[in-house]
């Protein structure tokens, strides 16, 4: 369910998107598709919503999104490396202009002593005027239940993406 938090941030986002010609697509695992729910939400998100790709399995972040398994393997499905691939990968696989990935460990169950439940990467892709590829990646340690992490891990992506459009947005191209 898109809660009012959600709906407020993508519609902070519509408008700064619109009024760039951006578009964005999103590759969700934790999440299960919630960001790409909460943005198609909205009456008339065709006009800066792409597509989604929900990749929760890891062979689905490497037939989706090119992600080479290697790396999966290397660094876990949970790592910088993977949320940045997937964010690149969102870019590769769509014509949108910026790209927003997640990869979490949602709980209750999954977490480790070196990942536990709550960790989620979140990762950032758009191309420059040059056409230069750039990303941008955080970690955060979401506390609570898997709704909880799950609805902090979708705002935090939205509200971050607002402000990189508002930043970068006269450096993509349309």
């Amino acid at each position: 369910m898109v809660t009012p938090r959600l709906e407020t941030l993508c519609t902070a986002l519509a408008q700064v998107l619109i009024a760039r010609k951006l578009s964005m697509v999103t590759a969700e695992s934790c999440t299960g598709g919630l960001i790409a729910a909460s943005c198609t939400q909205l009456s008339g998100s065709s006009a800066w919503f792409e597509r989604g790709f929900v990749t929760y399995s890891n062979a689905a972040k490497s037939e989706l999104l090119g992600v080479a398994a290697s790396l999966i393997e290397a660094q876990g499905a949970v790592s910088e490396e993977v949320a940045k691939a997937m964010a690149l990968g969102a870019l590769a696989h769509s014509p949108a202009h910026i790209s927003v990935a997640v990869t979490g460990i949602a709980g209750p169950t999954g977490g480790s002593d070196a990942k536990p439940v709550g960790t989620v990467w979140l990762a950032w892709a758009w191309r420059d005027l040059q056409q230069n590829l750039h990303s941008e990646t955080m970690l955060r340690q979401f506390e609570g239940t898997r709704s909880e992490v799950r609805d902090a891990t979708a705002e935090l992506a939205l509200a971050h993406l607002t402000e990189l459009v508002e930043k970068t947005g006269k450096k993509i191209p349309t």
